[in-house]
Parts: structure tokens; C-alpha cells; sequence
């Protein structure tokens, strides 16, 4: 929290952590919260993410999101909210920062390639997976491995969507049909998440910010890549309305001739080789498509910021919690959207998955990009000579588990790259 900042009395405090596993001496000049946002930054798995697929594979062009600046730009929302309900800023930014260090390379389709393969050994997680990289995985410090994150960071890490089990220990939600991943069972064993609870609201900004920045960024990287044009979206609930808002104060005003700079021409997109951001091409609404575009994620990005804020100072005001412990012990999140941006956000999504997310040349891409995952782990189960030299002691087992943890880890181009080594034919993915 800033010095200067009001501090809410159910804000998680660095002071009182409930500490790590392994204990360390204090920092002299950083609070816990602080340290472990640094520590995520410096790690190798989030060095990764800048060429971790988002929704685009890494050299479709280079202003499509990676898995980097989606995190980047959640870590921005998430601090912007704790900010305004006087939430510890560091500890929503840590939550933010490591949420997607699980990831494999290709996005979802590397997950549910990874999940098939290891159909019978418990299946993969990326939110169990991220557990493993800080706790396990990463082996940077010489008294422990991973990088020893605070409990508050790691309960907001695997519970920032809630509780994985009700009371008795039963699992829920979508972890009901399978179960709870091991991972997550076996760290729990060491030192007790409370997997019944929910996390702190610094957590559960860091899980809602993840939603807004998915909504307005992939609406941007779906209409710089053509998959669908602007005006598809007026129909929308609160696009819609800021599309009219956009056209209504856009008009351009008379121009200042000492102030009138020339326009550069529009700069191609490199994925589908036209001018991006839909077929708006015209300047009849008064602004160029670009800046158009720019307009609408912004202002989206601000309202279901500001939806967020004053529905969560309303859920607030209804439980006053007193402490974090009653933020953990609630009925339900405290951050949360109203219930219509909840209705808007499931419309946008919606929209979404059948125009970019299933859009046919995504489609195509991500089968290929599955193919890759699924024959390096066939290859390397059958043939584990043929692994690249490992970090990890030589008499370390390499079972399906670790095969997987070890293909989790690579970027998309490493796994090309992997690929093309051990196989005649690569799927180019474009």
C-alpha cells in the first residue's frame, strides 16, 4: 500500500502475513508483498510469457497480445482497483503478475493437448501448473525450490476464481467431476491454502481484471486481425452504447492550420495484409479506424473498471467486513461486476467465441499447434534420450508428470524448434 493511501480495514496487510513456507529473514528495504512481486518478474517462467501464444501464435505479427502483455495489462486493472477500495496494491499486482505462469506454450489449445496426454495420470491444470512453477518448478534460490511466495499470493493464485472445495473437503465447481489436481492437494498438504475459503479481495481483483482485460483486448486483436468488423459490435450491451458515444463526439472539429500536422498512412496488419481493425476503412464517423478502435477498449476498459469499483463499495457496505479473515469467510467475492456488466461481459465473451476464438483460421492453427504438443510428449515418453539436457539432477525420474512440466515450460517457438529437431515435418501454423 503507498504511504499517503487509505488502507480499508479488510485490506490484506504485509505486516501480518501468515508468512512463507520456507522462512527467510526480512528484506531490509521492501515489505513481503513488494518482494514477491519481484520475485515473479525476475523467474524464468515469466520471462517465457513474451513468447507464450495468447490468442495469436507468436509470429503472426508484433501487435497482437502474448501471454507477457496480458499479464501486463491485467497487472494494470488489478492495481487500479485495489487502489480505489484500499486494497494492498503490491499483493493485487503479485496475484496478477505469476496468475498465468502455468500456461503452456500455444495458450488453451497446448492445455487441453497437454490434459489429453495425460488423460491417465491426473490430467493438467494451468492454475495447478502455476502452483507448481512458484512452489516447485522454478530453481533459482539455494535454500529451497520455487521462489517461496507468501501465503497470501499463493492462496490468491489457486483459489482467485473460489473456494475449490466446501467444507468437508469435497471438490467443487469444475474441479467436482475430477477432482482437485495433485499438485495443488500435495502443496496443500505442506502448508494449509484453506481451499474452502475464498481468497483475499486483493486476489479478487487480480481474478476480475483478468476478465476485463480479456474482453477489451481481444476485441482489439480480433479486429486488427479481421475477424469480425466494429459494427458487428453495436449491437452489443455497453458496446454499443460507446460506439454511439464514440460517433457522437467524434466529429472532427475545424482545423487549426498552425497546428494541422500530416497524417501518416495507416500502417498494414501484419496478419491479414490490409489496413487491420475491420473493414472500417472510411473516416465517415469522424475518426480514422485506429483511433476509433482505441477509443472503444479504452472506454470499456474504464467503465467495467468503474462498474467493478462501485458494485464491490456496495457488496462492501452490505457485509462490512471488519478484517481479510471476513473478506475469506464471506458468502460470496466482494469484487465483483454488477449484475448487468455481468450480463454485458457474458455478451462480449459470447460474441467472442465463435468469431476468434473459433474462428476457423484459429482453428486450424491451434489443431496444428496441438499436433506439436502431443508428439513431443509421445516422442519423449517413448524415447526420454532424446530430451534436451535438463537442469535437474541426472537420476531425477522423467515420468509423464515431469514430461509434461518440461514441455509446460517451453515457449511456442521452443517447441517448434523442439519439434522440428525430432520430427520430419513441422506444422508452419499460419
Amino acid at each position: 500500500m503507498n504511504a499517503g493511501r487509505t488502507r480499508a480495514p479488510f485490506a490484506a496487510d504485509p505486516a501480518a502475513s501468515r508468512g512463507r513456507l520456507y522462512e527467510e529473514p526480512p528484506s531490509a528495504t521492501r515489505n513481503d508483498f513488494r518482494r514477491d512481486c519481484d520475485r515473479i518478474i525476475h523467474c524464468t517462467a515469466f520471462r517465457r510469457l513474451a513468447h507464450k501464444t495468447q490468442v495469436f501464435v507468436y509470429h503472426e505479427g508484433d501487435h497482437y497480445r502474448t501471454r507477457l502483455t496480458h499479464t501486463l495489462e491485467v497487472t494494470q486493472i488489478a492495481r487500479s482497483l485495489a487502489r480505489a477500495l484500499g486494497l494492498d496494491e503490491d499483493l493485487a499486482e503479485a496475484c496478477a503478475l505469476a496468475h498465468d505462469l502455468g500456461h503452456p506454450p500455444f495458450g488453451h489449445s497446448g492445455e487441453r493437448a497437454l490434459d489429453q496426454c495425460l488423460a491417465h495420470h491426473g490430467g493438467f491444470d494451468h492454475n495447478a501448473q502455476t502452483l507448481s512453477v512458484v512452489t516447485r518448478l522454478e530453481r533459482r534460490y539455494a535454500g529451497f525450490d520455487g521462489l517461496n511466495l507468501t501465503f497470501e499470493t499463493l492462496e490468491g493464485l489457486v483459489k482467485h476464481n473460489g473456494p475449490l472445495t466446501d467444507a468437508s473437503g469435497r471438490a467443487i465447481g469444475h474441479h467436482a467431476a475430477h477432482g482437485l489436481a495433485q499438485a495443488i492437494l500435495d502443496y496443500n498438504a505442506l502448508q494449509d491454502l484453506e481451499l474452502a475459503l475464498y481468497p483475499s479481495a486483493e486476489a479478487q481483483a487480480g481474478a476480475i481484471a483478468d476478465d476485463i482485460a480479456y474482453d477489451a483486448h481481444d476485441i482489439d486483436d480480433g479486429l486488427r486481425a479481421r475477424m469480425f468488423a466494429i459494427d458487428e459490435l453495436a449491437g452489443l450491451p455497453l458496446i454499443g452504447d460507446i460506439l454511439a458515444e464514440i460517433e457522437k463526439g467524434s466529429r472532427p472539429s475545424p482545423p487549426v492550420p498552425s497546428l494541422t500536422l500530416p497524417r501518416p498512412p495507416p500502417q498494414p496488419s501484419p496478419a491479414s495484409g490490409g489496413g487491420g481493425w475491420g473493414q472500417g476503412g472510411s473516416r465517415e464517423g469522424g475518426l480514422e479506424p485506429a483511433r476509433r478502435v482505441h477509443e472503444l477498449v479504452r472506454r470499456l476498459i474504464a467503465r467495467m473498471i468503474e462498474d467493478v469499483i462501485g458494485h464491490s463499495k456496495h457488496l462492501i457496505g452490505q457485509c462490512r467486513p471488519g478484517s481479510v479473515e471476513d473478506i475469506r469467510r464471506a458468502a460470496a467475492p466482494v469484487v465483483s461486476f454488477s449484475p448487468a456488466m455481468a450480463q454485458a461481459d457474458r455478451a462480449i465473451k459470447a460474441f467472442l467465441f465463435p468469431r476468434m476464438y473459433r474462428h476457423p483460421r484459429i482453428v486450424r492453427i491451434m489443431s496444428d499447434a496441438q499436433s506439436v504438443v502431443t508428439d513431443l510428449f509421445a516422442r519423449y515418453i517413448c524415447a526420454p534420450h532424446d530430451l534436451p539436457s535438463r537442469d535437474a539432477p541426472a537420476e531425477a525420474p522423467m515420468g509423464p508428470r515431469q514430461i509434461a512440466d518440461f514441455i509446460a515450460g517451453m515457449t511456442d517457438r521452443y517447441a517448434l524448434s523442439e519439434h522440428a529437431r525430432l520430427f520430419d515435418s513441422t506444422p508452419e501454423l499460419r
